[in-house]
């Protein structure tokens, strides 16, 4: 009875191993080869899979989906011989299970090494500042060779990135001041062209200012021509019409002219700057003398011009007129 029950049991345990060497379950993301004696045969892609007893097994595990693989740090020696720490990150995937499985060993050690050697190569074939400044370049340069090397092994490289670029204490410092000197170099340049467009703007008000002050002269000047011919006008009127008025033997119009000449005159001597006193005429008879003569010699001329002598009459009117006209 004992017997029986081992030879149930190991017939048991034969049947379970056969079983699960037979049905395979492939997980999604990945893809199994399937070796016949040693030759792979077949792929057997996620869902169930069914092998030969005792003649086929599963050769290779293969993960299909998008890998990141790092790429370790190395110093690099650019163009103009500066020493640069560079390290990256490498994006793949496995197209062709098949052939990654068996055209390569170790496909993540062997595309690691593809990598440095690449990022070597293009470094070093640039210069500092263009490694600095251009990491696009090289992340595209460096695709495309890699993602050319690896299409027989049937990966895909979807990207890489240069992940540290760390060039040497020494250049780093040299940046920082030249840094620094550009910044202080543009705020110079920056400060200048606000003193030029400040200068400009104060140079334009003061030309604006200019020009009006020059246009309000002009206009100044020419009110007071006009004003000094409007007056001009006026005085030739009015000794024009002093004129009319001797011819026709007016004295009080001489009186007046006379008059307002000599207390323009007093008053021009009583304005100077010059002048501490003033004195008065003591004596107005030799003005009103003359006005009086004045006025006879008128009024003999107009009785002259009328045929009708009248002696008395300019007596009295140079009597009439002896008073001063203004006291």
């Amino acid at each position: 009875m004992d017997v029986l029950t081992i030879f149930a049991g190991v017939l048991l345990f034969l049947a379970v191993s056969l079983l699960f060497s037979v049905i395979k379950i492939v997980p999604q993301g990945r893809e199994f080869t399937v070796e016949r004696f040693g030759k792979y045969t077949k792929t057997l892609s996620p869902g169930i899979g069914f092998l030969t007893p005792f003649v086929e097994r599963i050769g290779k595990r293969m993960n299909m989906m998008e890998q990141v693989l790092d790429v370790p740090t190395q110093e690099v020696i650019t163009k103009d011989n500066a020493m640069v720490r560079v390290d990256g990150i490498v994006f793949i995937q496995v197209m062709d299970a098949a052939r990654a499985a068996y055209r390569v060993d170790d496909l993540t050690y062997a595309i690691a090494q593809l990598c440095m050697t690449n990022l070597r190569t293009v470094v070093g074939s640039m210069e500092l500042d263009e490694v600095l400044s251009q990491r696009d370049s090289i992340n595209t340069r460096l695709l495309h060779v890699i993602d050319a090397a690896t299409e027989p092994w049937g990966v895909k490289v979807n990207r890489i990135e240069i992940k540290d670029l760390t060039p040497p204490t020494d250049v780093t410092n040299a940046m920082a001041r030249q840094m620094k000197a550009e910044r202080e170099r543009r705020a110079v340049v920056t400060e200048a062209d606000g003193e030029k467009q400040a200068a400009i703007a104060r140079a334009e008000g003061a030309k604006q200012a200019a020009i009006l002050e020059a246009e309000g002269r002009k206009e100044a000047a020419f009110r007071d021509a006009e004003a000094r011919e409007r007056e001009a006008e006026a005085e030739a009127r009015a000794t024009a019409m002093v004129s009319e008025a001797i011819a026709r033997g007016d004295v009080n119009a001489i009186n007046y002219f006379v008059a307002q000449k000599y207390v323009e005159a007093f008053a021009d001597l009583a304005r100077s700057p010059q002048q501490r006193t003033v004195i008065v005429p003591a004596e107005m008879g030799a003005l009103v003398g003359t006005i009086a003569g004045i006025g006879e010699m008128v009024g003999l001329a107009k009785a002259q011009q009328q045929d009708a002598p009248q002696p008395a009459r300019p007596t009295t009117t140079a009597r009439r007129s002896s008073v001063p006209p203004t006291a």
